[in-house]
């Protein structure tokens, strides 16, 4: 089946307009770098905005023909696009706020290579080194506001969900908005969507026009959760470790829809950090929610978080079910807590420096079938190693699901096998099969083929 595709050449939309021509050549030099193939691969997502497609390997086999290049001119620079998707432009002209993704993946992709990495400014050998990138790297987008007090929401939830779950998402994002509350996600459709687009409805109520959508994705999934186009401040960050980071030091409170295996890889991050001793007085409002229907769903998660983590771990949330308006409350009401902790910590409200993140949840994890055969998936260790080891394995099972790589190395060497105690195997198993009875695996309408299997 052919695709409609368009070429074109754009200018620059948000604030990155001129280019070094080191810069340039350093990112269109296809022969060392990798750095071109990572440009390719998110630009060609963020012009599949709209689209349904949630395979990074489909993607990119669909528009083999698709490149990008950099034009450099006196003026400032324009990029060049041939075999784009058509539906990111009308009339023959690239949408406005695709045109501006496109802009922020190359801004975000360049400083991260020429002021990151391999920058002695940044140890990234250290806990503190590995956040203070994250900050640089969330300045340089221009995303902080020094607001007069904490109302940036993270949403987390799944790309493919139910539409009764996905309308119920909108009316929390609708709540939110009406009490001035702004909103973060993973940047895509689904349960990330929907959040921002109550919320934008809701600021418009209020006459709220600084509402911030900020969406925070990286390389490795953006295919799968190509942006969706209420975001009007996108990050690609270099890896998810950093994305998850990101989320949990610019985000004031988190609310978790519905979702499969990256809303559980989400859950475990966050879980993991509040299990962490030096975060015991922290407030972080964590709510878990769902329409009317849902409540097997989250009695399933509860009853995994428990079975592995212990009980401490599933007081650290609330499950709220069918009651946009309660989330919402719930919500403002953990905020007023956030700001007083803040002010007595002398801590920002724009970026949380006191949440201690430990390297295990930092340092970044390549699902090779060697690394998920060796994750450490007993009780015989720290309930907040254990969790940042199981979210490892579900980091592993995503990208087995939609990323590109990962479907590749199971295409070539079959199966991750997950080794540990019986009874940490058995509550994943029994997870993962309510995943796959709830269709939570479903990919493009097949059936849902597994990427891994249990080693007990």
């Amino acid at each position: 089946m052919k695709y409609k595709v368009v070429d074109a050449e754009v200018r620059p939309e948000g604030r990155l307009s001129v280019l070094s021509q080191i810069e340039v050549g350093n990112l269109l030099d296809r022969s060392r770098s990798g750095l071109y193939d990572i440009f390719r691969h998110c630009s060609l997502a963020v012009l599949n905005c709209g689209s349904t497609l949630d395979d990074g390997k489909v993607l990119l086999e669909r528009y083999k023909s698709f490149d990008i290049r950099i034009i450099q001119q006196e003026r400032g620079i324009k990029l060049a696009v041939t075999g784009a998707p058509a539906h990111a432009f009308v009339d023959g002209h690239m949408i406005k706020g695709i045109k501006e993704h496109l802009f922020a993946v190359l801004r975000d992709i360049i400083f991260v290579r020429n002021e990151i990495n391999d920058n002695p400014k940044f140890d990234m050998e250290t806990s503190d080194g590995i956040t203070d990138a994250i900050f640089h790297i969330l300045r340089n987008a221009y995303i902080f506001r020094h607001r007069g007090r904490p109302n940036l929401v993270v949403c987390w939830g799944g790309h493919s969900i139910k539409r009764k779950e996905y309308d119920y998402s909108k009316d929390v994002g609708h709540s939110l908005g009406l009490r001035g509350l702004d909103i973060c996600t993973g940047c895509g459709p689904g349960a990330m969507k929907g959040p921002m687009k109550g919320a934008a409805i809701g600021h418009s109520k209020q006459r709220i026009n600084t509402g911030q959508y900020i969406g925070i994705s990286e390389p490795g999934i953006i295919a799968a959760e190509s942006p969706n186009p209420i975001v009007n401040d996108l990050i690609i960050m270099p890896d998810i470790e950093k994305r998850l980071e990101a989320f949990v030091r610019t985000g004031h409170g988190i609310i978790v829809f519905p979702g499969g295996v990256g809303t559980m890889e989400e859950i475990l991050y966050i879980i993991g950090i509040l299990l962490h001793p030096d975060n015991d007085e922290m407030p972080f409002p964590l709510i878990f929610t769902g329409p009317v229907g849902s409540e097997a769903y989250f009695d399933t998660i509860n009853r995994f978080i428990v079975n592995t983590l212990g009980k401490k771990a599933g007081e650290l949330y609330k499950i709220i079910i069918g009651n946009p308006a309660l989330v919402a409350r719930e919500i403002q009401n953990g905020l007023k807590q956030v700001r007083h902790f803040r002010r007595d910590k002398r801590d920002a409200f724009y970026f949380n420096w006191h949440l201690k993140v430990d390297q295990v949840f930092q340092r970044p994890f390549k699902p090779t079938h060697e690394n998920m055969r060796g994750l450490e998936l007993h009780k015989d260790q720290e309930p907040h190693r254990l969790a940042a080891n199981l979210r490892r394995a579900f980091s592993g099972i995503v990208a087995g699901n939609v990323k590109d790589e990962g479907i590749r190395a199971v295409d070539q060497y079959g199966h991750y096998e997950i080794r540990g105690d019986a009874a940490v195997m058995e509550s994943m198993d029994s997870l993962l099969t309510s995943f796959v009875e709830q269709r939570r695996m479903k990919l493009s309408g097949k059936k849902y083929k597994p990427c891994y299997r249990f080693i007990k």
